[in-house]
């Protein structure tokens, strides 16, 4: 299906697994002692800054999408953790 034609939904949510499947690339190939993710947090929301979002909207953003994450992951802290011995 054209681009054009798959409902904005998905788009986003592509868009969304394709950058998340990136930043585990780099977190996994990352050869230095500092986290991967929070220089990749910290360059998103500057890109994001830079592309015409205020610092209220991502603010708002983040904090929205972060009091969500305990609901998804039901007690988990990373995937698959409750099934680890």
């Amino acid at each position: 299906m054209p681009e054009e034609e798959v409902p904005w939904e998905g788009r986003r949510y592509e868009a969304s697994c394709e950058f998340a499947s990136k930043c585990k690339i780099l977190r996994d190939s990352n050869p230095y002692d500092e986290p991967a993710l929070k220089h990749i947090a910290a360059d998103l929301l500057t890109e994001l800054w830079d592309r015409g979002f205020s610092v209220s909207e991502i603010k708002a953003a983040f904090e929205w999408a972060l009091s969500a994450l305990p609901r998804y992951a039901a007690g988990e802290d990373r995937r698959g953790d409750k099934g680890a011995p």
